[in-house]
């Protein structure tokens, strides 16, 4: 056995790597994710049911207005401890709200999905092929959905400074612990 040790990493610059950096950034992307995911699963998204108690998509599409308004909402209260000026609370909120825009169709899919479901079920005989095909189907609008959420985080990221986006993740990792707790 030796006591050596290994050196820490380094960076093309010869700068120490700071693994702490990945951390702060991955909370980042994924409290993004979960902020941005949830307003869209809530306005519409995948198995979204939504908040608001049948407010918002429940009935039908979420006028523009409106859904730029929830869009500058959620934004201001996610931004709300990291000094985001406005306009870059206005990128963000522009970036969700154009998010939200597109995965509208998205949730009218799952909804003939869930349709389709409740349909094969209720048959005397149970088509194990039909219901196979539309989970299938419904995993592709998974697949979409949650592409689509990927990027938009990395767009809303990229509005921030790297110090905002690490206080965003201590933020972030706070209220996650707090909920878990």
């Amino acid at each position: 056995m030796s006591d050596q040790t290994t050196p820490e990493p380094t960076s093309s610059s010869g700068k120490p790597r700071r693994p702490w950096r990945r951390v702060a950034i991955a909370t980042l992307v994924g409290g993004l994710a979960a902020g941005i995911g949830a307003t869209a699963i809530a306005h519409g998204g995948p198995g979204g049911g939504g908040w608001g108690g049948g407010r918002g998509w429940h009935g039908g599409e979420m006028d523009p207005q409106a859904m730029q308004r929830r869009a500058e909402a959620m934004v201001k209260w996610w931004l709300a401890d990291v000094d985001a000026t406005e306009a870059q609370q206005k990128k963000v909120a522009e970036i969700m709200t154009a998010t939200m825009k597109e995965l509208q169709p998205l949730r009218e899919q799952h909804r003939a999905a869930r349709r389709q479901v409740v349909e094969i079920l209720s048959k005397p005989q149970i088509d194990r092929a039909a219901l196979e095909a539309v989970r299938a189907q419904e995993l592709q609008l998974a697949e979409t959905f949650s592409r689509r959420i990927t990027q938009s985080l990395a767009d809303a990221a990229e509005v921030l400074t790297p110090e905002q986006r690490t206080k965003l993740a201590e933020r972030m990792h706070r209220r996650h612990g707090r909920s878990r707790g």
